[in-house]
């Protein structure tokens, strides 16, 4: 009995405490995407010959392996971001790749197969430089690492340090390269325009063997002047000198100079010479073959021999090559132009320089992507030994592409989404039979015949394509779910029932623009932007979305130098990515501004107001229309501008003539704190009830000023004791400070979120060692002092505030608030986390009026206890286990359906999925038993006829007696 009683329990417990998603619900209303970023390192597995993989190491600190066949991730390890997880040197041999990490802190070593570490260590203090594998007898038993002054040698199986030793002279010498043969290992440094040095190490024991220095006034960096070539030769190239330098660092003694003019050689003015070796098996010296690049388009193959080079192969005009070894057989892949929208992939036999028949490659340029930047081939023998070859080519905007002969295309993926900075949600358009359905009433019509039949034609057409619609349904349901195909094209895309399928508009730091499906995650159009300042900021504004038929929806990008404050517009179709002919106004002055007015033109565009350094305002689109409303609406358009590095904010009001006064402005001293962050509230949010309702069926009001900014400060003093983190509330019409509040002995980073009346912001406490959130709510009081609208400039009374902390138990990434159509449903905050989930945490547990001590009144609204801690609960991940890493941002749009609201998260994944804040009240269930309401239904229909025919003979009878 008793055991009976335990099982039950523990039955009762774990059906409590789990909270899972159905196997058929995962994917189904979400979907994720997984990028890896700009590729640095790229290796192909070829110590099989049916290995399918190709190792990545990126800039955004991944180290990856990607199925060379499909194009997906097989695994991933994404490192700590910032200097702290760079990744400095990938070396890979057999089934070992071993990365440098940090600027030289770890020294890992990975099984490529399954992704596994098998050993770290951690190396010595010390500016990273070099790492190369030491090979002895065709086998590779150990790893050198160079350090700005020291070196080190550890063991390849484990990862031991075999020994260390310190390099001579390292406070005038740059040590910048190793090379290892023979039992020995190199270590050259240079000093600037004067000489290199050599330091030769035995493998065995660390001891040095002899030391060199040779002469080389044109020398001031080894490792982007030379290389390795062949058996103990570092050859280097000068672009002062046009020459190509070799040095025999076994034989010694000086440099031999060949002037790149005895070759019949010149290098483009203005380009900086690049030379490419080759080393196909780490225990065996370099090839003596090698590429140089003298111009853009100009690489040529050269064979070393006795200081001697011979061109074996010029190649012009070429934009990329590289070298590529299958068993005994190292071959050249150079990429050349066919015409504008393709290029020409040949291969050479790397000794003679010959041109391999049938090796021929069409490589298709993306007309909407970037130019080819860098070049990865793998190469393999075919059953008659000849060579074969697949090419994987980075483009300008981080995108690959893999593409096998004659040029069929295998995959490709769009890196660039790894870094998205921006993005808006717009809506889908509605099919010509909705817009003709919507055009009726606009239009004037012949006669009420005509107006007749062409509702009876509408309605037919409508009719059609819902059963047509209903045919589709119940055909797929007889199919596994597997084989329904739902492809979505730019085509087809149209709005949906509850305006749940969107079109999500992406930006990313590349430049490139993207224009995804929000149901399925599908790329529908793509659009590079040529000439991107690598420091520019973007803002995107949704202009016209598509609720003005005819007129095309339009979104304005505006780029903007971050050094110089000069900004560019592109105007585009958000649902095409097609370029709109609209002329855009010329900016030659830095912009400090850019504001979208809920002011439209003649053709239903808002208007973009442009502030210059100047102070000069400039909108867009300026039409007669648009400059006549500005006049007449000139003295109710405020706007402020931040200046962080003086610690100012200003506000500023239009004049009739367009140009701006000062009306307000607020210092804060720079030598004690500066401006991290202004927040202001989202301009389509919706507020549902302007009060919450007590206890005693009294009403408070809620603050809802839509000029309020919340300005976070942090100390510039760092130390524990003396930091802080500063807010202040101010009305961004009058610049009045509504209020302030400090927290002591805090720091940043600080998340904000502004919404409806109430702030709620996320800071580190250094007193306590824990995140902490404040939220501020603010109140008008019992009575409300205009119900109709709110004026800045007419509010007597200050607000009533209250506020109150807590104790959250994890760092955040990002944060960001729920958004419905109308405002009804419960707000919840978005919150991403380190960890990679994506917590929704309802806003009531962050109310500052949660009691102590629970009275009639607070169970009356329903309010929760204080508890300072904040538990993070599982059923509060929205992301479940699909771990979005490095979440940079949150995006929430409303859908048609008010208990809906759309999420997507970005940083180096995508992740869109829908929430419930407070729950589907409008929707039915996905497991409405719809057989049963029929059938209930049907039965009390017949049973009132069967009733009322009883009834009516029951009557009858009556009357005849």
């Amino acid at each position: 009995m008793a055991k009976l009683i335990l099982r039950v329990i523990t039955y009762l417990v774990l059906f409590f405490a789990i909270d899972a998603v159905f196997e058929d619900q995962v994917g189904k209303f979400d979907w994720r995407q997984q990028y890896v970023g700009k590729v640095r390192f790229a290796h192909f597995d070829a110590h099989m010959q049916s290995s399918k993989k190709v190792i990545l190491g990126t800039e955004s600190n991944v180290f990856a392996a990607i199925n060379t066949r499909t194009g997906e991730l097989l695994w991933r390890h994404v490192d700590k971001t910032g200097l702290e997880g760079d990744i400095d040197a990938l070396l890979h041999h057999g089934q070992d790749a071993v990365i440098v990490v940090g600027n030289g802190r770890l020294l890992r070593s990975w099984d490529i197969s399954v992704g596994g570490l098998n050993w770290e260590v951690v190396l010595e203090p010390g500016r990273f430089q070099a790492a190369c594998f030491v090979g002895q007898q065709d086998t590779v038993k150990n790893v050198a690492v160079l350090k700005k002054n020291l070196i080190s040698l550890h063991y390849l199986s484990n990862g031991h340090q075999k020994w260390i030793e310190n390099l001579p002279d390292s406070d005038t010498v740059d040590y910048q390269f190793l090379y290892s043969g023979s039992g020995e290992v190199y270590a050259l440094g240079v000093v600037p325009h004067s000489h290199v040095a050599i330091v030769v190490y035995s493998v065995d024991d660390g001891e040095i063997i002899r030391q060199m220095s040779v002469e080389a006034p044109w020398l001031s960096n080894i490792q982007t002047s030379c290389t390795s070539v062949g058996q103990g030769i570092v050859t280097c190239v000068d672009s002062t000198t046009v020459s190509l330098y070799t040095l025999n660092l076994q034989a010694g003694g000086q440099m031999v100079q060949i002037p790149l003019q005895s070759l019949g050689l010149e290098i483009v003015p203005g380009f900086k010479p690049v030379l490419v070796s080759t080393q196909p098996n780490p225990g065996r010296p370099p090839l003596a073959e090698f590429l140089l690049q003298l111009g853009p388009d100009h690489h040529l193959l050269l064979h070393l021999n006795d200081d001697q080079i011979v061109i074996l192969r010029d190649f012009k005009p070429a934009m990329l090559s590289a070298f590529s070894t299958t068993g005994e057989k190292t071959v050249v892949a150079v990429m050349s132009p066919k015409n504008l929208t393709a290029s020409t992939v040949n291969l050479f036999n790397a000794e003679t320089g010959r041109r391999l028949l049938d090796t021929s490659l069409i490589f298709s340029l993306d007309t909407n992507g970037g130019k080819p930047e860098k070049l990865f081939v793998q190469s393999f023998l075919k059953k008659d030994d000849s060579v074969g070859y697949r090419v994987l080519v980075q483009a300008e905007d981080h995108s690959l592409t893999f593409v096998q002969q004659p040029g069929r295309l295998l995959w490709s993926r769009e890196e660039a989404l790894s870094d998205v900075v921006t993005m808006e949600m717009v809506d889908l358009p509605l099919t010509g039979t909705q817009a003709e359905l919507e055009g009726e009433f606009g239009k004037k019509a012949d006669g009420l015949m005509s107006m007749v039949l062409k509702r009876l034609s509408s309605q037919l057409i409508l009719l059609q394509a819902w059963i047509s619609h209903l045919w589709k349904l119940f055909y797929d349901a007889r199919k596994p779910r597997s084989q329904v195909k739902n492809e979505v094209t730019i085509e087809n895309l149209s709005r949906d029932e509850f305006n749940l399928q969107k079109m999500m508009v992406m930006v990313t730091a590349s430049g490139k623009l993207f224009g995804i499906d929000s149901k399925t995650g599908s790329v529908l159009w793509k659009h590079y932007l040529n000439n991107i300042p690598s420091n520019a900021a973007f803002k995107l504004m949704v202009q016209r979305t598509t609720a003005h038929f005819p007129h095309p929806p339009q979104c304005t990008l505006l780029i903007k130098d971050k050094d110089t404050g000069l900004a560019t517009l592109h105007v585009f179709n958000p649902i095409f990515g097609k370029r709109s002919h609209i002329t855009t106004p010329a900016l030659p002055q830095p912009i400090l501004q850019s504001l979208l007015l809920p002011l439209m033109d003649q053709d239903y565009a808002k208007v973009l107001l442009l502030v210059d350094d100047q102070f000069k305002v400039s909108a867009f689109p300026s039409t007669k229309n648009v400059l006549q409303q500005l006049q007449e609406m000139a003295s109710s358009i405020y706007f402020y501008l931040v200046d962080p590095s003086q610690g100012r904010l200003s506000g500023y009001r239009l004049r009739t003539d367009l140009s701006t006064v000062l009306i307000w402005e607020v210092v804060i001293p720079t030598e004690v704190q500066k401006i991290i962050s202004v927040k202001g509230k989202r301009p389509n949010e919706h507020v549902h009830s302007q009060g919450r309702v007590m206890g005693d069926r009294s009403v408070l009001y809620k603050y809802l000023n839509p000029n309020l900014l919340a300005v976070v400060t942090e100390s510039t003093d760092s130390h524990q004791e003396r930091s802080f983190i500063g807010i202040m509330l101010i009305d961004g019409v009058t610049g009045r400070i509504i209020h302030e509040a400090v927290q002591r002995k805090a720091k940043g980073p600080v998340h904000v979120v502004h919404s409806e009346n109430w702030v709620v912001y996320e800071y580190w406490s250094t007193k306590s060692r824990r995140n902490e959130f404040s939220v501020i709510e603010l109140y008008e009081g019992m009575e409300l002092y205009n119900s109709t609208v709110f004026s800045s400039l007419d509010r007597p009374h200050a607000p009533q505030v209250l506020q109150q902390s807590y104790i959250f138990p994890s760092s955040i990434s990002t944060m960001e608030a729920t958004l419905t159509e109308k405002g009804i449903t419960s707000r919840h905050l978005l919150i991403g986390l380190p960890s990679g989930g994506i917590l929704s945490l309802p806003k009531m547990f962050l109310d500052p009026r949660r009691p102590e001590i629970v009275s009639e009144q607070s169970r009356e609204e329903n309010l929760i206890p204080y508890a300072p801690e904040l538990i993070i609960r599982t059923e509060w991940f929205i992301n479940y286990n699909q771990t979005v890493s490095r979440v940079r941002g949150i995006y929430t749009a409303p859908s048609g359906l008010e208990s809906t609201c759309l999420v997507v998260a970005y940083g180096l994944d995508i992740y869109q999925t829908r929430v419930y804040p407070s729950k589907q009240f409008d929707v039915l269930k996905d497991d409405y038993d719809y057989m049963l309401i029929s059938s209930v239904l049907l039965a009390l229909f017949f049973a009132t006829m069967i009733s009322k025919r009883l009834a009516e003979v029951k009557l009858l009878n009556r009357a005849w007696r």
